[in-house]
């Protein structure tokens, strides 16, 4: 099939979630005008995704009061921004080089999913507790400047188990992987040795966090129950690091209310199916917040160096630089 040289990269699916993206960052900004002082008052829940510590609303000294709620917000363990796979909204556009081949292209990669609270028991107004949910994720590439082709989807579901105490919190989950070609990739490549590439893998995440928030540690690995090809290799290792710099208003917020922080992050995953190899992702930039509400809005440099961590592609080794936009609800 010849390519249509008239093309527009515009008219990829990329385009409408940029622009579905555009229109949430224009209703997150008008939302910031916004009186944050009642927002504070109606909302007592703890976000504990990005709360430091969970205690910042326990009262000294009265009894311990547990709490069961259904459909929660957020999470006891905070989520690993830095990790490719964690369900979650970006759009990010990322200079992706093939070391092998030394060929280089412009790449689009989006995520949809989210880890949902299904019930949660924890110790009133504090982050202390335990939680089942959940987990979606949808992580696909387009190749923007070349017949904008869909490259590869991954999909994935799960139900995660989560708990925290203190500053020490985790996460075990079950979750499925399956990998899917895009219909033009094929098309375009007809001899293209396709990987019936999919899995069932057992988590476990251990994470310190230090008090006010400003810094954690994770470690932890997975093991695959069951996967196609049969041959793959079981065991995986990650490791990663994350530090928050202090809050500061955003310099164009008139009340105040809207803040900033910069953010870094580094994600290291190592596979016995790739010897072991470490495959690095750097995040640096910066977050907007409003005072009382949960939802988040980054923009991120991104460095990643190793193995592919997209389904069909995962023994090729490439480099990427990019810039991504990450939302969280």
């Amino acid at each position: 099939m010849e390519k249509s040289p008239g093309k527009s990269w515009l008219r990829s699916p990329l385009a409408v979630v940029c622009a579905v993206l555009c229109v949430l960052w224009l209703s997150f900004s008008v939302a910031e005008a916004e009186s944050a002082a009642g927002d504070v008052l109606q909302r007592e829940d703890v976000d504990c995704r990005f709360n430091a510590n969970g205690r910042t609303n326990a009262e000294e000294g009265k009894p311990v009061v547990w709490e069961n709620t259904f459909i929660p917000d957020g999470d006891v363990f905070r989520p690993l921004i830095a990790d490719p796979k964690q369900p979650q909204i970006f759009g990010i556009m990322q200079s992706t080089k093939a070391l092998e081949t030394k060929t280089t292209s412009t790449i689009g990669s989006i995520a949809f999913g989210e880890n949902f609270g299904l019930w949660t028991r924890r110790k009133q107004g504090t982050c202390d507790g335990i939680q089942v949910g959940l987990l979606t994720g949808v992580f696909s590439q387009f190749n923007l400047f070349d017949n904008t082709e869909l490259v590869n989807t991954d999909f994935v579901i799960g139900i995660p188990f989560s708990w925290r105490t203190d500053f020490f919190s985790g996460r075990v989950r079950l979750y499925h992987q399956s990998s899917h070609l895009g219909d033009e990739f094929l098309l375009e490549r007809p001899g293209f040795t396709r990987v019936d590439y999919r899995f069932e893998e057992v988590e476990g995440i251990f994470s310190l966090n230090t008090p006010n928030g400003w810094g954690r540690f994770y470690f932890g690995g997975g093991y695959l129950v069951h996967r196609q090809p049969s041959n793959l290799d079981r065991l995986r290792a990650q490791w990663g690091i994350e530090l928050r710099g202090p809050e500061y208003p955003a310099p164009w917020s008139s009340s105040g209310t809207l803040k900033m922080v910069p953010v870094l992050a580094a994600d290291f995953k190592a596979f016995e199916e790739l010897q072991w190899v470490v495959n690095t992702n750097v995040l640096a930039g910066v977050e907007w917040f409003r005072a009382g509400a949960t939802r988040r809005l980054r923009v991120l440099l991104n460095y990643y160096y190793g193995y592919n961590p997209y389904g069909q592609f995962f023994s090729q080794k490439v480099e990427t630089v990019g810039l991504g936009l990450y939302l969280a609800f």
